[in-house]
């Protein structure tokens, strides 16, 4: 049976994104190739146990939950997450996927909703966008911006229009937790009129910034 590398299953509320607040599932796997500045689940790059995909799955399920969120680390670098994601999908699953876009988005299962973060200059990870990937979106994914600062919000701003972001899905917008101040940001966006989801991660919110909630 195929495995997978897994730091953590835990069952919160979601905090971002178009289903926030939801009761979902979350899947950790371990390992990302990146290192942006502002990561918050370091303790992911590494460790972790090893799943088959009949153990994670049969842990989901004790939990009776509808909303399922595969995340990381950088979930996709970990090759049986396409094959996990399907047998969610094929399970009834509501399925949504994190992904930092600097992996290929070829093969993920279409019922599930991708999410993915681009990059912005001042997460120092920006060169790693594959920028190909906007291609593979669906109108029911979602792209995500965590913005850390005024130039960052003006980059944004320009991303999506050379790349006509407004047509190819849902745009989520945030603030890099503790970095820029919130409200300011939500100011920007109402300002030019922008047509995004503002969004604050309400599992910090709640708890902090906990591991596993």
């Amino acid at each position: 049976m195929p495995t997978l590398q897994i730091t953590e299953i835990f069952y919160s509320l979601q905090g971002e994104t178009r289903t926030s607040g939801f009761p979902t599932v979350f899947i950790r796997l371990t390992g990302c190739p990146l290192r942006c500045h502002y990561c918050d689940t370091e303790y992911a790059f590494t460790g972790g146990k090893t799943l088959e995909l009949a153990e994670i799955i049969a842990t989901v399920k004790q939990y009776q939950a509808k909303y399922i969120t595969v995340t990381g680390g950088e979930p996709l670098a970990q090759k049986e997450c396409l094959t996990l994601l399907t047998m969610l999908c094929d399970l009834d699953y509501d399925v949504s996927l994190e992904t930092s876009g600097a992996i290929s988005l070829n093969g993920i299962d279409t019922r599930v909703c991708t999410v993915m973060d681009i990059k912005t200059p001042a997460s120092g990870e920006a060169d790693k966008n594959l920028w190909i990937n906007l291609k593979q979106l669906k109108p029911n994914d979602q792209i995500k911006f965590v913005i850390c600062d005024q130039d960052d919000y003006h980059w944004m701003k320009t991303i999506v229009d050379v790349h006509d972001l407004y047509r190819r899905c849902e745009i989520l917008v945030s603030p890099s937790f503790g970095e820029i101040d919130h409200r300011q940001l939500a100011e920007w966006i109402l300002e030019d009129k922008l047509p995004f989801r503002y969004q604050l991660q309400l599992h910090k919110l709640l708890w902090d910034d906990e591991p596993g909630r």
